[in-house]
């Protein structure tokens, strides 16, 4: 994978910069986080059962009874070795998502294959969303969608609200603006734009699952930046994931504090501080397999926190008796990219835990 350009690194900073002006204050009135402490403190010992249940709570709580999906099919594309489908479904009554679905040649109804889910990254580029991943627009860097569809996988990459697709349908607000104002209607409502989040994501699990080319029990995720913090959040609510993969993007409350961090408002799980911190929530997906690549020089999760974090994550592995699921790595000089390096260790995760024999 090629390294980030300049002009992608400016989309960041600029976005980051502006992102949360608006926003932050609004979960104050749900979970204030501590301004005292740039340290991440014990959370309370709970069961991983009672930390979950805390966890849907505090995103915002129980999700709505799934519907039908009502899936419609735009465009089939023809490609060598794949095709992708251009669809439609429902997350919720009159809610449809676009997305893009990657089916390798290899993979039919009577030779199903493992499938993989792709939340796309943000970057501040709001006409991007999952044509990135499947290789229509944008980095080459992150047509991941494309390389896993070549490895055998069936792969779905769907539009994360506020993205592509889903700005604002009455043209009224543009880019980051539309966004602010999704989030804020979630926290009227008593939710957080997480919790919007996690909803269409487990319903993108369903639609996956529900493909005849796919192996419903071997399912995974993948996620660069937002599309990691994507990961880890759906991770511990939807049990069907067998493998979660994030790369850079793990940023702890403490980290964001310290370092007068401005990012995403996915990022932000209003009243968790109480109980923890990010890699907390991460460790919710123990005993299932999980991976998180980082670069050493990636100023969004600055490393010294992430190396305080990833300690605890492998704690919950190993008190759930799962040790070898979680997996990390640190490349050093790297920063907020993806690396040859990096996506060796998502392909072989990927392999150890969903390649069918």
């Amino acid at each position: 994978m090629k390294r980030t350009s300049s002009s992608s690194k400016q989309n960041r900073r600029r976005f980051m910069k502006a992102q949360l002006a608006f926003g932050l204050g609004a979960l104050s009135t749900a979970g204030k986080l501590s301004s005292d402490d740039d340290s991440m403190s014990d959370p309370p010992v709970l069961s991983q059962a009672a930390l979950s249940k805390q966890y849907q709570t505090c995103l915002g709580g129980p999700f709505p009874k799934a519907t039908p999906l009502l899936p419609q099919l735009r465009e089939t594309i023809r490609k060598d070795g794949y095709r992708i489908e251009s669809l439609t479904y429902e997350t919720e009554p009159n809610n449809r998502v676009p997305a893009l679905l990657l089916i390798p040649d290899s993979a039919t109804a009577s030779r199903p294959a493992p499938g993989i889910a792709v939340w796309h990254q943000h970057n501040g580029e709001y006409h991007l969303g999952k044509s990135e991943p499947a290789g229509l627009a944008g980095n080459p860097m992150h047509h991941t969608a494309v390389a896993l569809v070549r490895e055998g996988y069936v792969v779905l990459c769907p539009d994360a609200l506020c993205f592509e697709e889903r700005q604002d349908p009455t043209g009224k607000l543009k880019k980051g603006d539309f966004e602010r104002f999704e989030f804020l209607r979630e926290v009227v409502r008593g939710r957080s734009m997480a919790w919007k989040n996690v909803l269409e994501m487990r319903r993108a699990v369903d639609y996956l699952a529900g493909r005849p080319e796919v192996i419903a029990s071997q399912l995974g995720c993948y996620g660069h930046s937002m599309g990691s913090t994507h990961a880890w959040l759906v991770g511990p609510l939807e049990p069907r994931l067998k493998c979660i993969v994030g790369n850079c993007c793990l940023p702890s409350y403490a980290a964001i504090e310290h370092e007068h961090l401005l990012h995403c408002f996915p990022n932000f799980v209003p009243g968790w501080h109480p109980f923890g911190d990010t890699p907390d929530i991460a460790a919710l997906i123990a005993p299932r397999a999980l991976h998180l690549n980082f670069g050493e020089q990636d100023s969004g999760s600055p490393i010294d926190f992430v190396r305080k974090s990833l300690p605890r994550i492998e704690a919950a592995y190993k008190k759930a008796g799962a040790a070898g699921n979680f997996t990390s790595f640190i490349e050093a000089g790297q920063g907020h990219v993806l690396t040859e390096t990096m996506w060796k260790h998502v392909k072989e995760t990927f392999a150890r835990h969903l390649k069918f024999t």
